[in-house]
């Protein structure tokens, strides 16, 4: 799967990005829990799309990284698609980013 193809709604998505740009991790809390988010922008041959990675995923995956996203979900905020790995999905780390 393209990064161009997918769309809002779309659960169940397998796509290999690399991790274009990524903001500094922050904390909320959401459900009485405390939570670690991070934003970031990956990108393949095909495009870009917002990446939102969550708790240990936000810390471990760095820019540079090529990923491999497993069960995905795509969203729709403020007219942007975003991707994220959410609670069921699974970011694998296929290549580090060279310092």
């Amino acid at each position: 799967m393209k990064v161009a193809e997918l769309k809002a709604g779309e659960g169940k998505v397998d796509v290999v990005v690399t991790i274009k740009s990524k903001e500094e991790p922050r904390s909320m809390i959401k459900f009485g829990k405390e939570l670690v988010l991070c934003n970031a922008v990956a990108e393949d041959d095909s495009g870009e799309i917002k990446l939102t990675l969550w708790n240990a995923d936000a810390t471990r995956v760095s820019k540079g990284d090529k990923v491999h996203i497993t069960n995905g979900y795509v969203s729709e905020f403020q007219g942007e698609r975003q991707l994220t790995a959410g609670k069921f999905g699974k970011i694998e780390v296929l290549e580090e980013a060279e310092e």
